[in-house]
């Protein structure tokens, strides 16, 4: 039986739902199927691995480690976009927001070329969500009155999970005892929701999100890896120490409703690398468990 945009959302958080978008039934969360197998792929890849996906068509859900934090990393530059789009009309996203020099941080390769000419609200976007840009991602930030307002934000929409406390790159620290900087699978996947499917943004904002997601250039070996070739993903990725690797996605299957996935992982050792096959291999787990 497919869901309701409401009872979509009611599924994705698994608790009271905020009233932007309305009540209704919780998931038929299935996590004992699968949790064998996420618990294997953590041996495997000496990784904590956390996981929530929801099928918007079925309510069907899969939970792993779906409640315990993780640093959100730039995932979360999808969602302060998000909410730059909710502040602003589409020609609100025209004005051009200056920057200089001394604001540039590592890895922006977009913002770096723009330095002179500043860039508009919607460049930026493009820039955070597409290319992972840390100046845009900081910029937008500013734009919502800095990480404690992007917070503000999404406490609004119901999120008393994810917590924001510092710009780039200071957020990607990530120390597993640090609780700043943090979000869980769950509330990542409910928020994703809100601002891409739900009742957050009219059709054209909620269009432009979409748009960016699905022509992200920095997610090939992850989420999109682990479903079949002819699925549409739109996603933001994210990285940090510890071994943080993440991906979070709205995933279209052809001829059906739209599956919400947070796929989020972690290692002990702060200069531990990550291996994007962890987060390919558990959305595979994912997909086959969905359809089961």
């Amino acid at each position: 039986m497919a869901l309701t945009r409401r009872g979509s959302l009611a599924a994705l958080t698994g608790l009271a739902v905020v009233p932007l978008v309305g009540a209704a039934p919780r998931a038929q969360v299935v996590p004992t199927r699968a949790a064998p197998s996420f618990a294997r792929l953590e041996r495997e890849f000496d990784a904590r691995l956390g996981v929530h996906a929801v099928d918007t068509g079925t309510g069907k859900a899969v939970a792993y480690r779906p409640d315990e934090p993780f640093a959100f990393a730039s995932t979360y530059k999808a969602l302060a976009a998000g909410a730059v789009l909710r502040r602003n009309t589409p020609a609100g996203l025209e004005r051009v927001v200056t920057y200089t020099q001394a604001e540039l941080v590592a890895h922006s390769p977009v913002t770096g070329r723009h330095v002179e000419s500043g860039m508009s609200l919607r460049a930026l976007c493009d820039a955070a969500i597409r290319y992972s840009d840390n100046t845009a991602g900081n910029l937008l930030l500013g734009e919502l009155g800095g990480p404690k307002g992007f917070q503000a934000e999404l406490t609004g929409l119901g999120d008393t999970t994810t917590r924001a406390d510092r710009y780039e790159p200071a957020l990607n620290e990530a120390a597993p005892s640090d609780p700043r900087d943090t979000s869980t699978p769950r509330a990542l996947t409910s928020a994703l929701y809100a601002y891409t499917l739900g009742g957050v943004l009219d059709g054209e904002r909620r269009a432009l999100l979409l748009d960016w997601l699905g022509r992200n250039t920095t997610g090939g070996a992850l989420i999109r890896s682990g479903v079949p070739a002819h699925w549409k993903v739109g996603d933001k990725t994210g990285n940090a120490s510890y071994g943080t690797r993440n991906d979070i996605a709205v995933v279209s299957p052809p001829g059906a409703a739209p599956i919400l996935l947070a796929v989020l992982s972690s290692r002990a050792a702060r200069d531990a690398a990550y291996d994007d096959r962890l987060i390919a291999r558990a959305t595979e787990v994912v997909v086959a468990a969905l359809r089961a």
